[in-house]
Parts: C-alpha cells; structure tokens; sequence
C-alpha cells in the first residue's frame, strides 16, 4: 500500500475549515458512504472536506481468497486473531498519509475527524491506539478493535485519546454486538471518552443513527 489511496471528494463548501477521512467496509469502495454527506449535514455546521479513500483489492483468506477491496485480510472467525496485523499497520500508515495530506492543504488534525465502517472502522480505532498526533474525533461504526489485548498493549503512553462515536446493531451477524461492547470498554479503561448507540438493525447504518451522529459532531463543530 506504498502508493497513495484513490480517494472521493465532496466539499461541502468553499475553503473547508474541516476534514472527515471516512473509511468504508469490506468489498465496498469510497463510494459507499458519500450519498450520507447531504443526509448529516446541518445548515449551520462550517465548511467540511469529506474524504472517501479506497482500500485497495487483495484477496481474502475468509471469503475463499476472492479479490475484493479490503483494508486487510481476514484470516478467520476468531476475532482475537482474524485480522491480518501486517495489513492494519499498512492500512493505518495509509491513513496517516490522508491525514498528512489533509495537514498539508491548511486544515490542522484538531479539526480532523476519522470514521470508519466495519473493517473501516477497526483501522481508524487501531490508529488511534497508535498515534500522538491530536485529531478531533472517532466515528466507529459497526466496528470493533481487532485484538483487545494486543492492542491495548500497544497503546503509546503518550497517545491521543479523542472522543469516540460508537453505533452498533443488535442484530449484527457480522460483528456481534458482545465484540464492540468490549471494544468500547476497552477503549474506555484506555482513556477514550465513548458515546454509545445501539439499534435495532444488522450490519448497517439507520436513519437516527444518523441523527445521533450529526448531534455528536455537532458538538465537535461548537467545541472548536
């Protein structure tokens, strides 16, 4: 993943203030959650950047070896042990290199904000155990933390603790709602400061999720 990301771009308005990097899930592409941008948006929020990077195709170990867009393989059902870490860390090192980019064009990372769906989602969590640069916040969507205890271990005592919008569905068959309700207590031993959401759905976004989520950064955008 040594090339720099394909991204999609919608500015909500001239000279964003703002950034959100998004990051979709697995066999989806930076498509995916553009058409959300018009749906969270708020007459009075600044002037955003969203950004739709796509992961790269590779095969997965857990769908046969099937070629498919994906931030790292999938080795298998234990979710202790499913994720491929050389693939998070490169993942996680292409998402510094948005991040850095974002930097670069004069939006500061404490107006930086990473979300992230499913597999998405577990690499901008990963991140954040990882980093000391400051960003602005965590949106953690259907997602989990690949590893607790390893990751946990791997936190840098310095590290940035930002505040973290987690949602999930109870009757998720892909993420189980036990998996991220560890997650967030992990993260919250960690030092993050967690909102938590749960919906009557599966693997997917809801409307008053939505709606959650747009109070959430609505606060961000005030705090600034």
């Amino acid at each position: 993943m040594s090339q720099p990301l394909e991204t999609v771009v919608n500015e909500t308005a001239a000279h964003p203030q703002w950034a959100v990097i998004w990051l979709h899930g697995l066999g989806a592409d930076g498509h995916d959650f553009a058409p959300v941008v018009p749906e969270l948006l708020r007459p009075h929020w600044p002037a955003i950047r969203f950004v739709f990077p796509h992961a790269p195709v590779q095969p997965i170990t857990i769908n046969n070896g099937v070629r498919m867009r994906a931030w790292y393989d999938i080795l298998g059902m234990d979710f202790r042990s499913r994720a491929d870490k050389v693939g998070v860390t490169a993942s996680v090192q292409a998402l510094d290199a948005l991040v850095e980019a974002e930097i670069a064009r004069g939006i500061p990372a404490e107006r930086i904000l990473l979300a992230g769906f499913s597999q998405g989602g577990a690499v901008i969590l990963s991140a954040a155990l990882r980093w000391t640069r400051p960003v602005a916040g965590l949106i953690a969507l259907s997602t989990y933390l690949p590893d607790l205890q390893a990751a946990a271990d791997a936190r840098v005592a310095d590290g940035i603790r930002p505040p973290v919008f987690m949602a999930h569905g109870r009757q998720d068959p892909v993420i189980p709602l036990a998996v991220a309700v560890d997650t967030a207590g992990v993260l919250n031993t960690l030092g993050f400061p967690i909102e938590w959401h749960e919906y009557p759905m599966a693997h997917a976004v809801c409307a008053e999720e939505l709606q959650a989520l747009g109070d959430w950064l609505d606060a961000r955008f005030a705090s600034a």
